[in-house]
């Protein structure tokens, strides 16, 4: 079976708000072994509802559609679907008597407006709602089955749960399954990974492999469709298992996995404790570490020397090594994590950042994007110089994943010439 997915709302269309329902919905659908068609996010316009609404019922036989059920002017859902059925709103008492109640606990009186959302198209069958005022409607529109649900997540979310749910499995029996997982990578090229990944990604194979890439971050999706749930899970661990060989040592985890977690799940499991000394990202590579629950068990603190007095006072970076070399750069890099790892106690590790991340300061020379990263533990000594492109938010965002990802290669005994670019790698 196919579905497809309708978000509705004018804050949807504009992008003011960002459509979580469609995600949530095509991985409860995909769980139930339904592939979603398309997704449609539509403006709270009646006609173009309408024609949303016919246009997907002639595409796949379930259609989910969420938004639009609420009391105002905008909200045109249910009329639009009365259009799309040709059929007369009426009045559902019991939905009626149901929001009045909770107008009442609230000891509220209920607006008139409100009545409207006790009204569905006639022959169309109403979805109690037990955490809101907006009850959802049920229909057939030509072959497809329609689910009309609130926008609010959580209200749709539970009924969700309690109403769609249980008619999407066929009882009992095996059914059609799908399965879906992530492989996350940091460090290589989108066509890299999809050079190294080669024949798996071919569209016509099952499990299916593809890329995507967020915030420098490369998520290798991957869906195993099969016809019981132990071959579909089986397939997809294999490929999972041959997507992180081909990707080792870069691949630092599955689905929400984040680099920092991996991080910090090494510094735990190797019994290391890590301090930072950051210029340019002042203080963004501390908070990718503390945001991982558990992490005051191996960061000891950290230093933000933004300025050349502050380096020297806080890191004892030499006044000499910044007159001759600049604040960025490989000698200064390598003092700061020095540094750091002297002056902050109990630390047997430590990472610096140095950088020109824009849109101002950058040279011939220096250009903007010019990062210097430092690894200092008490036996070695670490540099890597990187090149980044991007706006000022993007190159200290990359600075620092990339600072993670030196510091889990380091944790794991790897080089970290993975790492690319790299156009000086010194120790």
């Amino acid at each position: 079976m196919h579905a497809v997915i309708l978000s509705i709302g004018d804050e949807l269309a504009l992008g003011q708000t960002v459509d979580t329902n469609s995600a949530y919905l095509a991985a409860r659908l995909a769980e139930h072994g339904i592939a979603c068609l398309y997704h449609l996010t539509v403006a709270d316009d009646r006609a173009a509802i309408t024609r949303a609404l016919l246009d997907a019922s002639e595409h796949a036989p379930l259609v989910l559609v969420t938004g639009g059920l609420g009391p105002t002017e905008d909200d045109l859902t249910r009329q639009a679907l009365a259009d799309a059925l040709d059929k007369p709103l009426v009045l559902d008492q019991p939905s009626l008597a149901r929001i009045e109640a909770i107008f009442a606990r609230r000891a509220r009186p209920m607006p008139d407006r409100n009545r409207v959302q006790a009204m569905h198209p006639a022959n169309t069958r109403i979805i109690p709602n037990d955490n809101g005022t907006a009850p959802g409607i049920r229909a057939r529109l030509g072959g497809a089955t329609l689910f009309v649900m609130p926008g609010v997540p959580s209200e749709m979310h539970a009924m969700f749960a309690h109403a769609v749910a249980p008619e999407l499995d066929p009882g009992a029996g095996h059914r059609h399954v799908i399965l879906a997982a992530t492989v996350n990578t940091f460090g290589r090229g989108e066509s890299d990974v999809a050079q190294a990944l080669a024949e798996l990604m071919d569209r016509a194979r099952n499990p299916r492999v593809g890329t995507t890439v967020t915030d420098g971050l490369i998520t290798v999706r991957v869906r195993s469709e099969a016809e019981h749930h132990n071959q579909a899970r089986e397939a997809l661990d294999a490929t999972l298992h041959e997507v992180e060989r081909r990707l080792a040592p870069l691949a630092f985890g599955r689905d929400d996995r984040t680099l920092a977690q991996a991080a910090v799940d090494l510094l735990q499991a190797r019994g290391r404790t890590l301090a930072t000394a950051e210029s340019c990202t002042a203080g963004l590579l501390a908070k990718l570490v503390t945001d991982v629950a558990g992490s005051s068990a191996v960061y000891a603190g950290g230093l933000v020397t933004y300025a050349n007095a502050t380096k020297q006072a806080l890191a004892g970076v030499s006044p000499a090594t910044l007159a001759t070399h600049g604040a960025v750069s490989e000698p200064v890099a390598r003092e700061l994590a020095r540094g750091a790892l002297a002056r902050c106690p109990g630390a047997d590790l430590a990472l610096a950042i140095t950088g020109i991340a824009g849109p101002a300061g950058g040279t011939a020379d220096k250009p903007v994007g010019t990062v210097h990263l430092a690894l200092a533990d008490r036996d070695d000594l670490l540099s890597l110089a990187l090149r980044l492109h991007g706006d000022r938010a993007t190159i200290r965002d990359r600075a620092a994943k990339t600072a993670l990802q030196m510091l889990r290669l380091h944790l794991l005994g790897e080089s970290i010439n993975h790492l690319r670019p790299t156009p000086k790698v010194a120790s």
